[in-house]
């Protein structure tokens, strides 16, 4: 017989936590979204040396602080628009202009 007690809950798993990269921005220059590229380290299967992989994300700036050059750390979210699901979580270091 099943309960039909509205306080009997099941044990839920607990949320996992968003993805997080790191990467430098690549482009500005759009209202509320840059272009951010990470860079990863990876030994290639067959030839056993490290190679370098890239990926351009677009993620959401809120606030538009970010410049070209900044590195900073984005975080994965919820579909923002049909590219964006990735939104910055913080800026490491501003782009010093010489």
């Amino acid at each position: 017989m099943i309960s039909a007690d509205p306080t009997n809950k099941e044990p839920t798993a607990p949320k996992a936590s968003p993805k997080l990269r790191q990467g430098k921005v690549v482009k500005a220059k759009m209202q509320k979204s840059v272009v951010v590229e990470v860079t990863r380290r990876v030994k290639h299967p067959k030839y056993v040396k490290y190679v370098n992989e890239r990926a351009c994300y677009l993620a959401h700036d809120q606030s538009g602080e970010c410049k070209a050059g900044d590195i900073v750390i984005i975080e994965e979210t919820r579909p923002i628009s049909k590219l964006k699901r990735w939104r910055i979580k913080e800026i490491v270091q501003r782009e010093t202009s010489v």
